[in-house]
């Protein structure tokens, strides 16, 4: 437990030099760190408010921070623990820490040579309607290397992108032990390749990556803006691929969407596979918590597993947290939660999933936006019409898990990839344009 009190004082430590005293008292003052599992930090909070603003406001600085302290940290979800919660949480704490206080805490589940957790494996991985093409193309390149060359991942965060990764560096490593795999993230590389400039070294940091035999960057979309590293990526590609050694990449989203990355990475990664890793739907989230209950050796009745598949938002890393929070409230009550126990938890840990026709969806943004129902499915480009259509398309999307091609076949016969440039620009836009955000959630609000 020594190792998590010193990980997360070092990241309030840098967060206190950048906000003001009164804002980190108010969202801070109060958090602390309640585990870290398969490479996710998990931060207990006081209440719903800290952890929506922590999770909107301070998110990304607190991610970088941590990374910074730990390069294996993948992701951090946000936890609501009250107070009597928390004191029984650290008086188990005090127990364990015998048991970790001599691990250096990424030594608890990262292999140093080469980056990879062992827990991460397709004997893990649960496979879906959502996941099964991404699934499959991991084994065509476990029986075959380079059958897809690069092989590239992309969705957004917590659909498992990265333990599908690294279980092909696993699988790989395990049957080919003379094989030389490495996965790392993206931006590591990108530190890795300043610090190699600064010190002169670039031949070294060059003939490390050549050696590989698998090699696996994850969340490329950092690289955006980062000239010289995409460029030092490039000429490393080309050298993997021309000596036939396996590449395997992942973001967040399509590379042709990835603004200021350069047109001949992008060429490069759509040269092989791509494959699009959407929200699960309800059986893959019914599997999903089987599994995740099965590894905790944790029982819960087949109305409270109904529950969570219907009510926990697409997002597997969402309802990993969901069952985390009904683990540790069962233990702290030392007795099983009833369905209206976990009715109550949800309200605190995850949005709740509406049955919502396309026909409403555009019925209230046409709404909203005030023009006609049918100018959102014809083939009108004015342009007070495109941007309700593309937000249509962005929510259908983003809220409710439906697929680019049933998208545009409910939209007016569009072709997919016209779906997926108006997602990607409503979500680009989104990052700059305030007005927009307020919209949107507006129009989530009638919804």
């Amino acid at each position: 437990m020594e190792n998590k009190e010193i990980l997360w004082q070092k990241v309030l430590t840098e967060i206190e030099l950048t906000v003001s005293k009164a804002n980190f008292t108010t969202w801070f003052k109060d958090t602390f760190l309640l585990k870290v599992e398969e490479g996710v930090v998990y931060i207990g909070v006081p209440n719903a408010f800290v952890k929506d603003w922590l999770g909107n406001k301070y998110h990304k600085p607190i991610l970088k921070s941590l990374r910074d302290a730990d390069s294996g940290v993948r992701g951090v979800e946000y936890t609501i623990v009250k107070d009597e919660s928390r004191r029984k949480i650290d008086e188990k704490a005090k127990k364990e820490q015998e048991m970790h206080e001599s691990l250096p805490l990424s030594d608890l589940y990262i292999n140093k040579d080469d980056n990879l957790n062992p827990r991460y494996t397709f004997e893990t991985f649960v496979i879906g309607p959502f996941n099964e093409l991404a699934h499959a193309a991991a084994q065509a390149v476990i029986t075959k290397p380079a059958s897809y060359n690069p092989l590239f991942f992309y969705g957004d965060t917590g659909r498992g992108k990265t333990h599908l990764l690294q279980a092909i560096g696993n699988h790989i490593k395990k049957e080919n032990p003379n094989k030389k795999v490495f996965y790392l993230a993206s931006e590591k590389f990108y530190n890795e390749y300043s610090q190699a400039v600064q010190e002169g070294k670039i031949s070294a940091f060059k003939d490390k990556y050549k050696k590989y035999d698998l090699f696996i960057m994850d969340d490329i979309q950092f690289l955006a803006k980062k000239e010289k590293t995409q460029e030092e990526l490039f000429h490393l590609f080309n050298d993997l691929y021309e000596n036939g050694k396996q590449i395997v990449f992942s973001s967040d989203q399509h590379p042709n969407y990835i603004e200021d990355l350069e047109d001949r990475l992008k060429s490069r990664f759509v040269s092989g596979m791509i494959v699009d890793i959407p929200a699960p739907d309800y059986e893959s989230r019914t599997a999903i918590i089987k599994n995740k209950l099965s590894q905790r050796k944790f029982f819960l009745k087949d109305e409270a597993i109904d529950y969570l598949a219907s009510a926990v938002e697409g997002n597997i890393r969402e309802i990993e947290g969901v069952l985390n929070s009904i683990v540790c409230q069962t233990n702290l009550k030392g007795k099983d939660l009833d369905i209206n126990d976990i009715k109550h938890l949800i309200k605190d840990t995850a949005k709740p999933i509406k049955n919502i026709s396309v026909k409403e969806v555009v019925k209230v943004v046409a709404k909203f936006y005030d023009i006609q129902e049918g100018e959102i499915t014809n083939k009108s480009r004015k342009k007070e019409v495109v941007k309700p259509r593309q937000v249509v398309m962005y929510l259908l999307r983003e809220d409710f898990s439906i697929s680019y091609p049933s998208i545009g076949q409910k939209l007016g016969g569009r072709d997919h990839t016209t779906v997926i440039h108006s997602c990607e620009k409503v979500k680009n836009d989104l990052k700059n344009d305030a007005s927009l955000l307020q919209e949107i959630n507006q129009i989530r609000a009638m919804i």
